[in-house]
């Protein structure tokens, strides 16, 4: 709604956006990113989700309404804006110790010690790309400011990444300015975290771990990249816990996956960059927002049939108020993610199953009854659009979703094979998947080629022998 009244403040047009107690501060914060700090908000005290008619109709009278009126009676007071700093300023000279302290005071850093970005770190890590420092790569909301290649550098620097990383600190970047990702959400209630996948040769170049333990810190590559996509939000496109960062519980951030292209081209399956038209051999990265997962043991069978009701189980278990994304406010944008473990795909392609079988064998069996799906919308998450049967005549989702009035029908969680995504990483010999619930049309899957510099095998040659 900040939007929309800082539209209509700069038609002229007087504006009063209703603001519940616990987003004041996300308001004010997205005030300055929409370069108004000073559009009018009307306080709504408390939650309204848990209020009765008669409490809520006594704050909006007693406290709401009078705002309300006095923003649109009035002129909105005149704006005061923090200039920053420029790109290239100097802002702290010190000690270790001390930037660190000037960093954390000036909400820079996670909460870890950074690696403070002297010039001389920022030039080595602009020698690996072949890209003008001064690139824009996009504009970042909420703060709507642009994501340079220079500032990559610098916060690649500050997360302990290594100058040869930042062919890949780019390609993301470049991802999170890619409008279908949809970055202005990164700091929305569920607290969804962005997962990075990665293909290509760069993987066993730069040293990502794509083996057991994929998603555990601890390998250099894996957990300073995943570090830096989070410093990068908070320092470029703002996103500030209590400020433009309202994830309820939140999550930490996650280290890179990379996808085990030896199985892959074992099995004959294609890799994950695939779903982004980008063949088998290309360097890429693809991010997406998950708001959780679960890890599923002992997945037993000899043959796809004993195997496929384990992961089809646990698809339908993964998600429940994530169907808005299917049906209602997404429509079609929720794009599940399973990563399975070298030894179960393997187990599958034997039996001649290709990425696509399994993607097909999910969406004729991972389902829920037509009633079942309908209820988790209208009576546990309260949202506005839950009839299966009013949506398709009205043709806003496909016919799957009504082929009778049996409220027992089984419908899909999708509304294509093709939504699923399937990735191959992790422990050689276990026999284990993990399922992530995705965010949706709040996080869509991204994808973007890495693009290295002309000279890169001689860059790698140096950095192997400074290694």
């Amino acid at each position: 709604m900040l939007r929309a009244s800082a539209v209509g403040e700069e038609a002229g047009i007087p504006s009063s956006t209703l603001v519940c107690e616990g987003f004041l501060g996300l308001a004010a914060a997205s005030s300055v990113g929409l370069g108004m700090p000073n559009l009018p908000v009307a306080l709504v005290p408390g939650h309204t989700g848990v209020q009765s008619d008669e409490v809520l109709r006594r704050n909006i009278l007693g406290v709401t309404l009078d705002r309300v009126v006095e923003n649109l009676m009035r002129p909105p007071s005149e704006p005061l804006i923090d200039d920053e700093p420029g790109a290239r300023d100097v802002v702290c000279r010190g000690s270790f110790e001390e930037i660190n302290e000037y960093f954390e005071a000036n909400d820079l850093s996670d909460g870890l010690p950074i690696v403070p970005p002297t010039r001389d770190k920022v030039e080595a890590f602009l020698r690996c790309t072949d890209r003008d420092p001064d690139e824009v790569l996009g504009i970042l909301l909420p703060d709507n400011r642009a994501a340079t290649v220079w500032s990559v550098a610098v916060n690649g620097v500050m997360a302990g990444c290594r100058p040869e990383y930042m062919p890949v600190l780019i390609a993301l970047i470049e991802a999170m300015a890619d409008p279908y990702y949809g970055v202005e959400h990164s700091g929305n209630t569920p607290g969804g975290e962005t997962l990075i996948i990665l293909n290509g040769p760069i993987i066993k170049e730069l040293g990502f771990n794509y083996t057991q333990g994929v998603m555990r810190d601890g390998f250099r590559a894996n957990t300073s990249v995943g570090r830096f996509w989070r410093l990068y939000l908070r320092n470029v496109a703002g996103f500030l816990p209590h400020k433009n960062d309202k994830a309820t519980f939140g999550n930490t951030w996650r280290v890179v996956v990379a996808e085990n292209e030896d199985v892959l081209a074992k099995i004959g399956w294609e890799p994950n960059s695939a779903e982004f038209g980008y063949p088998a051999g290309s360097n890429t990265v693809t991010i997406a927002r998950y708001t959780g997962g679960n890890h599923i043991s002992s997945v037993s069978g000899s043959t796809p049939e004993r195997l496929m009701p384990y992961i089809d189980d646990a698809m339908v278990r993964q998600y429940s108020w994530q169907l808005m994304f299917t049906v209602g406010q997404g429509m079609g944008t929720l794009r599940p993610l399973v990563l399975l473990s070298p030894i179960i795909a393997e187990t599958i392609a034997s039996w001649g199953w290709s990425k696509r079988d399994l993607k097909q064998h999910l969406y004729d069996h991972a389902r829920l009854s037509a009633d079942q799906f309908s209820r988790i919308l209208r009576d546990w998450t309260l949202k506005p659009t839950w009839d299966l049967q009013q949506e398709h005549m009205l043709g806003r989702i496909p016919k799957v979703f009504h082929e009778s009035d049996d409220p027992n029908r089984l419908v899909p969680l999708v509304w294509e094979p093709d939504d699923y995504m399937i990735a191959v990483t992790g422990d050689l010999m276990r026999n284990s998947i993990y399922i992530f619930a995705h965010n949706g049309v709040l996080g869509y899957p991204t994808g973007k080629e890495i693009r290295l510099p002309k000279n890169w095998n001689a860059l790698l040659d140096k950095a192997r022998r400074k290694a």
